[in-house]
């Protein structure tokens, strides 16, 4: 080996960590920081967090939504292979993993605590379980030991990444039991404690939920676009003031989930979800024109002041 080669090689060895990322890169938890300051730093976390654990799937808008923010909603997975069907619940009866009902409909729970830093893996993990379990089964929770091989999957591996999910929204939690029956001891418990918590909900578009939280209803809404380009969507049309939904609604800010934003209106509670649902389609449709424009018009000045205000009321939830 040359000299030269020698000492490149020496570099390389002081300046790459031994997963391959360069200490100056941008960390892939998704923190912003620099992978030396973050889990490439002296004892630095092995399990890195998966800041967009649903990236490549058609249906992660409504995951995200069903995991962070509806109160009582189920979906069939769209499952690419296996003979059962495995129903997506926002919870389960004492915050289960997954569980296979009495009468065998089989459950798979999203509101659950994580054993990992990928929320994909771990839903993988408690599929593979239900797809195997038994009438009566629960799975209380997923980690690493309940991984069925030696590679472990994620839900990208298991659904068809161009299906959407079709959820539907439940007034209660009355799902958790099969039809006639009454529930006991502690599911009855939690039953009644998961009905008194619930948010009025009820999904009025792609993603796109009406919650009335009490003193005023809003709508959340997941947007599947990068967060630079909605930004600067959303500015333009702030800075043309048609960001709202009509009368009675107000853009309130935005949180990040599972590395995408969402969006917030406030609306007025006095009108039904339903009423909201031409001012949603209309909105969307300036948001994707607005979307179209970035590339041939830059934002002027004050679209650009715009997006510095939309900026200043972001919050990151996960």
């Amino acid at each position: 080996m040359s000299r030269r080669s020698a000492v490149k090689s020496a570099r390389k060895a002081k300046t790459e960590d031994p997963s391959g990322i360069a200490p100056r890169q941008p960390c892939p938890c998704g923190s912003g920081k620099r992978y030396k300051a973050c889990h490439g730093s002296a004892g630095g976390v092995v399990d890195i967090p998966v800041a967009r654990p649903f990236d490549g799937l058609a249906a992660e808008c409504e995951l995200i939504a069903l995991r962070e923010f509806v109160p009582s909603g189920t979906a069939v997975l769209p499952l690419a292979e296996g003979d059962r069907e495995i129903t997506l619940a926002t919870v389960l009866p004492m915050a289960a993993a997954a569980l296979i009902r009495a009468d065998g409909v089989a459950y798979v729970g999203l509101q659950v605590q994580t054993r990992s830093n990928d929320v994909s893996r771990d839903l993988a993990r408690a599929v593979r379980w239900a797809l195997d379990a038994k009438p009566g089964d629960v799975l209380g929770a997923v980690g690493p030991e309940t991984d069925p091989g030696d590679k472990p999957e994620r839900l990208q591996d298991l659904l068809d990444p161009k299906a959407t999910l079709e959820p539907t929204v439940h007034a209660d939690f009355g799902w958790w039991m099969p039809e006639g029956s009454e529930p006991t001891g502690e599911v009855a418990l939690s039953l009644e404690r998961a009905n008194g918590a619930i948010l009025p909900t009820e999904r009025i578009g792609a993603a796109a939920y009406w919650v009335d939280a009490g003193e005023k209803a809003h709508l959340r809404w997941v947007r599947p676009e990068p967060e630079d380009d909605l930004l600067a969507a959303l500015a333009r049309l702030h800075a043309r003031g048609e960001l709202g939904l009509g009368d009675g609604s107000r853009y309130a800010g935005s949180f990040r989930a599972h590395g995408l934003l969402v969006p917030v209106w406030d609306l007025d509670r006095e009108l039904h979800a339903r009423e909201w649902l031409t001012g949603v389609e209309e909105l969307g449709a300036r948001i994707d024109a607005a979307l179209a424009s970035l590339a041939a018009e830059p934002l002027t000045s004050d679209e650009r002041r715009a997006r510095d205000g939309l900026l200043g009321r972001q919050i990151t939830i996960r």
